[in-house]
């Protein structure tokens, strides 16, 4: 099963479910089709949240980005 980590530091955030990767390869852009990194903002967790990703990823997301004006993320 896939998983979401911070990019920098390799901290775990979240297990992806197929349906969350979907959401989240969906609605990103991707510089690539194998790109796999993202910048992730409040505003785009609520756009994975209006999607359907899970609560479990997208409660991980508001947490690592807490005050900060957004978090650059990679799946695998």
């Amino acid at each position: 099963m896939p998983a979401l980590f911070l990019k920098d530091s390799n901290q775990f955030l979240a297990e992806l479910s197929d349906a969350d990767l979907a959401h989240m390869v969906n609605l990103m852009e991707e510089e690539s089709s194998k790109d796999t990194d993202y910048f992730i903002d409040l505003g785009t967790v609520d756009l994975l949240k209006s999607a359907g990703a899970s609560e479990a990823v997208t409660s991980a997301l508001e947490s690592a980005i807490g005050a900060s004006e957004g978090i650059d993320v990679v799946w695998r």
